[in-house]
């Protein structure tokens, strides 16, 4: 979108694109990096847990990205406790890989829920430490201002829970945790088709976080070129401002106007 006014800042990074994209569930490296290529996103994200931190430029996930430059958002996928997470993500810093990090505490395997408890204490350490932290979370109003006064640089709630395609459950959650937020608010899971982004940055969020909508798509060079255009489409939608939504109809052309002679 050429709007040279409409930024996206976290972290004090500004980031042109509003599509954050994931690395994981690709059939082969090459479609993974024309995905990429299609999808515009400026962040990466990966679980941290499948590179090698011994040697981040070799890892077999990030050797297939050389000559493009990328904001790495490694997240903490697998750990189950704010503990585990923290170290994980120290790991991830000392390896030189991130200073972002992207907090991920799922406990239940059957839903992959984040456990707010245990989210937010994570936050709360690592932004004292000076981590650019975006905690995923549920669709909680409440529970997204607290890790925003925690230090999240963004709050990033999911739609529905992850991999489900089930799309926006809560919008009115949604919209308001984007009307209570002084720092961005990324839509993370759950979304299955360029509706679903639609509707996701209609509601105002300043971005969205996709891996397998595009990786498992039948053709994810196409569908990362479409949840692209849904992205900048939803947003320019939402700066327009929409109608108000009425019970009956309102004729485009005023009759009381119209002169008979």
């Amino acid at each position: 979108m050429n709007n040279s006014k409409d930024k996206l800042i976290i972290g004090g990074k500004e980031l042109s694109s509003r599509f954050f994209i994931g690395t994981g569930r690709y059939p082969n490296p090459f479609v993974q990096n024309e995905a990429i290529k299609a999808s515009g996103s400026e962040v990466l994200t990966f679980a941290i847990r499948r590179v090698n931190l011994e040697a981040p430029d070799e890892d077999a996930i990030l050797q297939h990205l050389e000559g493009q430059t990328f904001t790495y958002l490694p997240n903490t996928s697998g750990a189950k406790t704010a503990e585990e997470a923290i170290r994980i993500a120290r790991l991830a810093k000392a390896s030189g890989l991130s200073d972002w990090i992207k907090i991920e505490i799922s406990v239940n395997e059957k839903t992959l829920l984040p456990d707010p408890i245990e989210t937010l204490k994570a936050t709360e350490v690592l932004a004292n430490e000076g981590f650019v932290v975006l905690p995923y979370t549920s669709d909680d109003p409440v529970l997204c201002k607290r890790l925003e006064e925690a230090g999240a640089a963004a709050v990033m709630p999911g739609g529905a829970p992850i991999g489900t395609g089930l799309g926006i459950l809560n919008p009115y959650n949604i919209s308001l945790i984007v009307e209570e937020a002084n720092v961005p608010i990324i839509v993370d899971a759950g979304l299955g088709s360029a509706k679903d982004i639609v509707q996701a940055m209609e509601l105002g969020v300043d971005g969205v976080l996709m891996n397998t909508p595009v990786a498992k798509a039948k053709d994810p060079v196409k569908m990362a070129t479409a949840m692209r255009y849904a992205i900048e489409a939803g947003r320019m939608s939402y700066l327009a401002g929409r109608i108000p939504q009425k019970r009956y109809a309102t004729a485009s052309s005023a009759y009381e106007s119209l002169i008979l002679k």
